[in-house]
Order: structure tokens, then C-alpha cells, then sequence
């Protein structure tokens, strides 16, 4: 099979197009032949050797966690799905080697829910990572019907479906982003507001009473969000470690075949839209990469593969 490959730690510019050997598939997996993959920045910065300290890494790597396709086979017990079936996932893996950005990936059925129909193979590409990190972003604060919610980056590849998930669950969303996303952020239902100096006071113009809780999608922000959160324990960020420190919540998702589910379901009923900025062939992994890693891309980036 074609897949995108790293012999080494490196950037965009030691990916390689190659052949290399179709997955086996263990029980309780399929195998999915590719037709779109999502890009997300954990790739680089997992290809970059961020994550080595906590990660296991085979080589050669092929990058990629989110994937949308059709199953071509099946492993041994494995009722969930049959041969035809389209699905996505998030098939981030104990072992990093064989990732999405391939013709073909194996994954197990934890990992995988049936592709949103009202979904084209790019968007649902775009939505397991960034979605299952917006739904459990979500959960962590108790976020729901009545909630007042600050969702700082809220036009972002995650921040942008953390909008529309608690929208769909009755919250008011208050979302931070640059002037020319605020349009975008209407869009969605959000009220945004600017970010950057003197955030506190719009925040508390458009919310006197403070928020109910906040989600941190891009860093920074533990000072405007304790200031105005009413329990700084239903803080979360995503990009923070230290949030956990002072008593919010840190949050790395993790694959669930029932918040993928639940994400299908919304897109299904015209709840959840996954905006997507760019697509680009497999073999253009490494310009993904370079876009991605500027951070002023709205929504996705995905690679469309067969």
C-alpha cells in the first residue's frame, strides 16, 4: 500500500511517500481502506519527539490518528461491523507505527463509529480527534442546558465543534477569537468576543455574573479564566498541564467508539458541521504539515486519499 512515512524524529520535510506492507488485522479489528484522513498538530509534534517521553514509537512511522473509510475485512470477533460498511475513528493506538496517512489502517471496533451520513469522507475525516476532544472537554465541566460557557480559541479545529456541542446541549457559548472569526462564531451560535488584553472585562460585559465553566483549546488563559469562572473546577484545557495544578482539569482524549457515536449522531441531525479549510492529496502530507503548523488555520485540514 501507498503511506506516508518518517525513518527518524523529524518535520515536514522527512515525510516520504512509500510502499510499504498492507496491516494485519487482529481480533476485534478491521481493516479500513482510507479514503480521507484528518491532520491534527499531536502528528508533527509526535514525529517532531514531543511525545517520546510518554509514547512508543516504532519505525518507519506512518503519522495519523483520525481516519474515515469503508471496511474492507475483518478480524475474528467482530459483530459490530461488516465488509462495505463506512466508518471513522480515531485509531490512536498503544503502539505508534501504522497510522491513517495510508491506503489502508487496521483499528479496533473501540476506536471506530459508523461515518456520519450527512457527511462528506473529508469532514468526517476532521471530526474524531477534535470532536471526541471537544465532547470530553465538555463532560469534564459538567457542561450543559442552562451553562454559561467560555470556549477560548472557539474558531480552532476543536474549539469550532465545542461551540456546536454545547449549543446542541442548551448552553449559552461565549467564544474568544480574532475579529475576523467572529462572523464565523455567529455562525455557529457563539457571541464572541476579542481576544487578548482586557478579555476579563468583555467577558464580564457580556457576563456579569461570570461564567459556569470555561475550555482552553489554546493556552495562556489560566489567569482570565479563573477570574471569571464560579468554580475553578470546572476549568479545562487541553494544552495546559498545569491547569490540573489549581484545581481544573487537563484533558487527553481518548478513543470511544460512544462519543463518536454521539458526534454522528449530531452531524446527523444537523447539529454539528465540521468546517474544513483545506484539502490536500496523501502525497502533499508535508504542505499539511506547514499549514497546520502556522495555528491560523479555521477548522480542518484533511488529506484525501482514495
Amino acid at each position: 500500500m501507498k503511506a506516508i512515512t518518517l525513518e527518524q524524529y523529524g518535520g515536514p520535510d522527512e515525510l516520504r511517500v512509500t510502499e510499504r506492507p498492507e496491516p494485519k488485522v487482529a481480533p476485534g479489528e478491521v481493516l479500513i481502506r482510507v479514503r480521507a484522513a484528518g491532520v491534527n498538530p499531536v502528528d508533527w509534534k509526535l514525529a517532531a519527539g514531543r511525545l517520546d517521553a510518554m509514547m512508543e514509537v516504532r519505525w518507519p512511522l506512518i503519522p495519523g490518528w483520525d481516519v474515515a473509510g469503508v471496511v474492507e475485512a475483518v478480524g475474528l470477533d467482530v459483530p459490530e461491523f461488516a465488509v462495505g460498511d463506512e466508518v471513522m475513528g480515531y485509531a490512536r493506538k498503544d503502539m505508534v507505527q501504522l497510522g491513517t496517512y495510508a491506503e489502508y489502517v487496521a483499528a479496533s471496533v473501540r476506536m471506530l463509529a459508523r461515518k456520519p451520513a450527512a457527511m462528506s469522507w473529508e469532514e468526517a475525516a476532521g471530526l474524531p480527534l477534535a470532536g471526541l476532544t471537544a465532547l470530553q472537554a465538555l463532560d469534564r465541566v459538567r457542561a450543559g442546558e442552562g451553562d454559561t460557557v467560555l470556549v477560548h480559541a472557539a474558531a480552532g479545529g476543536v474549539g469550532s465543534l465545542a461551540v456546536q456541542i454545547a449549543v446542541a446541549r442548551g448552553a449559552r457559548v461565549i467564544g474568544t477569537a480574532g475579529e475576523h472569526n467572529h462572523e464565523f462564531l455567529r455562525g455557529l451560535g457563539a457571541e464572541p468576543v476579542t481576544y487578548g488584553d482586557g478579555l476579563v472585562e468583555r467577558v464580564r460585559e457580556a457576563a456579569p455574573g461570570g461564567v459556569d465553566a470555561v475550555l482552553d483549546f489554546v493556552g495562556g488563559t489560566a489567569d482570565v479564566s479563573r477570574e471569571v469562572v464560579s468554580q475553578v473546577e470546572r476549568v479545562a484545557s487541553i494544552v495546559d498541564p498545569g491547569t490540573a495544578e489549581w484545581g481544573g482539569h487537563y484533558v487527553w482524549v481518548r478513543p470511544d467508539s460512544a462519543g463518536l457515536t454521539e458526534l454522528a449522531n449530531l452531524a446527523d441531525a444537523g447539529r454539528l458541521k465540521v468546517h474544513v479549510e483545506r484539502v490536500l492529496p496523501l502525497e502533499e502530507a508535508a504542505e499539511a504539515w506547514r499549514l497546520n503548523q502556522t495555528g491560523r488555520t479555521r477548522g480542518k485540514i484533511v488529506l484525501s486519499v482514495g
